[in-house]
């Protein structure tokens, strides 16, 4: 299996040249780099090319390596249903370069493009409805990324009596406890509300 891999590695990498900087064979699956302003000719190549047939796009989503000056990579995962193989694309961006959409390649990479952009911030040309779709309006940053902040500062809730979405401040919904850190399987000095009933 690795075989094969291989070859269609190095298949891809010869057909498409200086477009694919590389190519790794790993725990059975092929992922393939491509440089970021090529993503659109990689993609119909394997699409159409007869020893590929990547029809099927699975997944559109983003690796955030902050410590990178690319900082993220996009990942493009394939499916060929008639080989039953899979591929991995990857290609590297920052948070100003925007990266080619695939929308005329595969129609359905609609959402996945929209879904990365909203949770990474990484910009597609090309896209006929670049927003937010999983965060509400007006959200600001990309909660995906690593230096997100763990809290927030205003939580969204629909208020019945006002019959409205309401931005409140972020409170904990659970107080402070103490716990034993006695072991459930020893039992606790203390009686637990309907051990009771066990006697």
């Amino acid at each position: 299996m690795d075989q094969a891999l291989e070859t269609l590695g190095a298949s891809i990498k010869s057909a498409l040249g200086a477009s694919v900087t590389g190519y790794e064979v790993a725990h059975g699956e092929l992922a393939v780099t491509a440089k970021a302003a090529d993503i659109v000719k990689v993609a119909t190549f394997l699409r159409d090319d007869a020893a590929c047939q990547f029809i099927c796009i699975i997944d559109v989503t983003a690796v955030d390596w902050p410590s990178r000056e690319q900082r993220f990579d996009v990942v493009y995962h394939l499916l060929s249903p008639r080989l039953n193989q899979r591929i991995r694309v990857k290609a590297a961006t920052d948070e100003v370069t925007p990266v080619p959409s695939l929308i005329d390649v595969f129609h359905g990479v609609d959402w996945y493009e929209r879904e990365t952009f909203d949770l990474y911030g990484v910009l597609f040309t090309g896209h006929p409805d670049m927003r937010r779709i999983l965060t509400d309006y007006g959200f600001e940053g990309h909660p995906l990324r690593k230096d997100f902040p763990l809290t927030g500062f205003v939580e969204v809730r629909y208020d019945d009596e006002q019959k409205r979405v309401v931005y409140d401040k972020v409170r904990l919904a659970q107080e402070f406890r103490t716990f034993d850190f006695l072991s459930p399987w020893e039992g606790t000095d203390y009686v637990l509300p309907g051990d009771e009933k066990a006697k």
